[in-house]
């Protein structure tokens, strides 16, 4: 699978050599919003810039170690994953933040609530994948989304060999037809979209574009314990889920909003998977934004 332009990575060297890669979208001086992409995903992917402009915000996407150009992380976690972004953050001159996180990004989200509730104000989770720790956890969900959670939580070496083989040998338009082909219409329409699959398909291509190592290391990562108690996150985070998601199923999103304690759930009728790309996004983005102005990491919950 090909990469993409140079001129949208900027290029960032931790201690100790590994290289992060990250780009940035809408106001360069707006309010700072970290944008946790799904799995497997980059840099290239976001929402809609028109809206994030219209709101004032400036979202920074990050890739994950394995993915796009970010070095591997060999034996990473969650909350590992906080000094990569801190890193960031500290080399854009950004104090407090917001954040949002799609699908297998959510996770992150809810790991970097946990670990810096002096600078996140608030967060987002999108169709945010969850713990497989209870009965529910997977009902809804498509046949092959199903298959692959349990067998990255029960058989990990057998995983990463499936990993490999679907993604080995198709053609990046080939992988993003297969991955969302069970998709219900709401995400068809906005897969559709000129832009938007322009888009999509440079996103697949640049985030396996190391191989598929981090493809699998994230969903088992998804798949495990966790590292840290839902309960003990102590910012506010608001759960938003469409109605007929079928890749992370809605059950997710129920349980984990049951277990955060200062948290909101808002589920979507008639929407999918990928509402976070279309104009579900102003509202989003909007009370977001409103829910940063209105608490500060020193009145968060204790």
């Amino acid at each position: 699978m090909t990469g993409v332009p140079e001129t949208i990575a900027t290029t960032l060297s931790l201690e100790g050599g590994r290289k992060l890669a990250f780009a940035q979208y809408g106001v360069p001086q707006g309010i700072p919003v970290v944008f946790f992409q799904g799995t497997p995903s980059s840099r290239i992917i976001h929402p809609p810039e028109s809206i994030t402009i219209e709101l004032g915000a400036r979202v920074v996407v990050i890739d994950r170690p394995g993915f796009g150009r970010s070095d591997p992380n060999p034996g990473r976690t969650l909350l590992g994953w906080s000094t990569d972004v801190a890193a960031v953050l500290d080399h854009l001159g950004i104090g407090e933040f917001l954040a949002v996180g799609v699908s297998g990004g959510g996770p992150f989200v809810l790991a970097i609530a946990h670990a810096m509730p002096d600078r996140l104000r608030a967060a987002a989770v999108c169709g945010g994948s969850g713990p497989l720790d209870h009965a529910d956890a997977l009902k809804g969900a498509a046949p092959v989304r199903r298959a692959g959670y349990l067998l990255a939580r029960y058989l990990p070496a057998v995983f990463r060999l499936v990993v490999a083989r679907i993604t080995g040998g198709k053609s990046p338009e080939a992988f993003a037809h297969w991955y969302t082909r069970h998709n219900p219409a709401s995400d068809q329409a906005i897969i559709s979209g000129v832009e938007f699959h322009s888009m999509y398909v440079a996103n697949f291509a640049e985030a396996l574009c190391q191989g598929p190592a981090a493809f699998a290391d994230e969903v088992t990562l998804a798949s495990r314990s966790w590292g840290f108690e839902l309960e003990h996150v102590r910012i506010p985070v608001h759960f938003w889920h469409g109605e007929l998601d079928n890749s992370t199923p809605i059950g997710m999103s129920r349980s984990m909003a049951v277990r955060v304690p200062s948290s909101e759930l808002t589920i979507l009728p008639g929407q999918g998977h990928l509402f976070v790309y279309g104009p579900q996004w102003r509202r989003i983005l909007g009370e977001l934004v409103a829910a940063g102005k209105s608490t500060t990491p020193s009145s968060t919950p204790k």
